[in-house]
């Protein structure tokens, strides 16, 4: 049986206004430019030398920091499309050779040779092979210690050795942790190649912090002089993602880079909507049972079920609330109608613990209508709501 009901939901206070947003420092601002839709090619531009970024007022990032305003960036800002990149995750330099092969073949724009996953791995001997050019893909080169979700176990100066030398053999981007970037840049002594872009990452495997805290965060993580911010939260609740859209949209209105990631299954929707909100990149592993991290999609879905290529500021968001709700073969069945059809729009799960704060949340009119999937004695009812 079907029951409908409709809901209205709170209307937000409207986008954000640039005069409230604090004094970020802007890409441009910094000298530095990122051609993400040229991602095939390795950037050959010589950008000049960076300035320190302008400290982030977190209370200025707080009070813009409404839950009920998820609010995609402004049409009249530029957007650069959000790569895939899909980690490569295999035991042997081989067998991850041909993960990149087949990313490449899947759509992926980039691939993530996550070195600290190779068995033996020698970093002169394997490395010449994984970044033998012509490559396939562009290469993220990720050296990840087990202090930070990775399984590297050694100390950090052979670890930063490895990351150099893939920056010598043309690595597009190289990935760093915050807790050691200061260090790694003084260990590089200014060596690091103009085509090489750092990515300085921040990962939080117990919660996604308060509005101020990421906005602390962020300042941090630009005061290192990263090229992309990376910060990596987890979801205790779907609500918690809301704080990270809010980031995106801040740094794109900005033009920081950054990319803006929520893990595990209540966090889903941060890897799909990330094009919305303006992400520099999402994650999508090769195929199930090879993710880097909980609850990532597969690029394959990615493509094909969530069609990410024709997400954008512009795109409606339609969804299926539950809990459970991963078993749900809704974003299949309507994201190929809205595809069929041409309609600008994208169809999600939402795994939802609490419905009157998911619905407060999410009231921006980018979110456009759910479905509340109830099992009462394994009987499912479908109630439709929409503003």
């Amino acid at each position: 049986p079907r029951q409908s009901h409709q809901v209205q939901l709170h209307q937000p206070p409207g986008p954000l206004k640039k005069q409230e947003l604090p004094p970020a420092a802007s890409s441009k601002e910094r000298g530095i430019h990122h051609p993400r839709a040229e991602a095939h090619a390795p950037p050959s531009h010589q950008p000049p030398p960076r300035r320190a970024a302008h400290p982030l007022t977190t209370t200025a990032m707080a009070a813009v920091m409404s839950v009920s305003a998820v609010v995609p960036p402004a049409a009249a800002v530029a957007r650069a499309r959000t790569l895939l990149c899909v980690p490569a995750t295999a035991r042997a330099p081989r067998e991850m050779a041909a993960e990149v092969a087949a990313a490449a073949a899947l759509g992926a724009d980039l691939a993530e040779l996550r070195l600290d996953r190779l068995a033996g791995f020698a970093p002169r001997r394997d490395l010449p092979a994984l970044l033998a050019k012509p490559r396939t893909l562009p290469a993220l080169v990720t050296y990840r210690p087990k202090w930070e979700g990775g399984e590297y176990e050694g100390d950090d100066e052979p670890r930063f050795e490895a990351l150099q030398l893939a920056m010598e053999l043309g690595a597009e981007y190289v990935d760093i942790e915050l807790k050691v970037a200061d260090k790694f840049i003084k260990f590089m002594s200014g060596k690091k190649p103009e085509n090489c872009k750092l990515i300085v990452s921040s990962h939080n495997y117990d919660n996604t912090p308060s509005a101020e805290e990421l906005a602390s965060l962020l300042a941090q993580i630009q005061a290192t002089g990263a090229d992309i911010v990376k910060i990596a939260t987890t979801a205790t609740e779907i609500v918690d993602v809301s704080r990270m859209f809010q980031i995106l949209v801040h740094c794109q209105e900005k033009q920081v880079p950054i990319i803006g990631l929520v893990m595990n299954d209540r966090g889903f929707i941060s890897r799909v909507l990330c094009p919305k909100f303006g992400g520099y990149l999402t994650f999508g592993s090769l195929e199930k049972g090879k993710e880097s991290a909980p609850s990532q999609p597969t690029a394959a879905d990615l493509i094909n079920v969530y069609n990410i290529r024709q997400i954008g500021p512009d795109t409606k968001v339609f969804g299926i609330i539950g809990n459970p709700v991963g078993h749900s073969k809704s974003p299949i069945l309507h994201n190929e109608a809205f595809r069929s059809v041409g309609l600008n729009a994208v169809y999600v799960p939402f795994l939802v613990d609490d419905l009157a704060k998911f619905l407060s949340t999410y009231s921006s009119p980018d979110f456009a209508g759910f479905r509340y999937l109830i099992l009462v004695s394994h009987i499912t009812y479908s109630i439709s709501t929409r503003s």
